[in-house]
């Protein structure tokens, strides 16, 4: 049976999609220049801070994720007899 080739198999496509999403993201931070924030917190009237923040939370959410999974993995052959 031949597999379809989907949209995302052409690595031309991944790479129009990829700098899709970094212009949509330039475009949201030169955005935040133009728009009022109400932050409750004086940090959070800092240029960027959103953006920075986001990427902190995701950077720390990938470290935590591979300490829990050497603290929880168990064996290949850990239900076997």
């Amino acid at each position: 049976m031949k597999k379809e080739l989907t949209i995302f198999d052409n690595p031309k496509n991944v790479r129009r999609l990829q700098m899709g999403f970094f212009v949509a993201l330039v475009l949201v931070l030169i955005a935040e220049a133009f728009v009022d924030m109400h932050g409750q917190f004086s940090v959070e009237h800092f240029y960027g801070f959103y953006a920075v923040y986001g990427f902190l939370s995701y950077v720390s959410l990938i470290f935590i994720s591979k300490l829990l999974r050497k603290l929880l993995m168990r064996k290949e052959d850990y239900y076997d007899d």
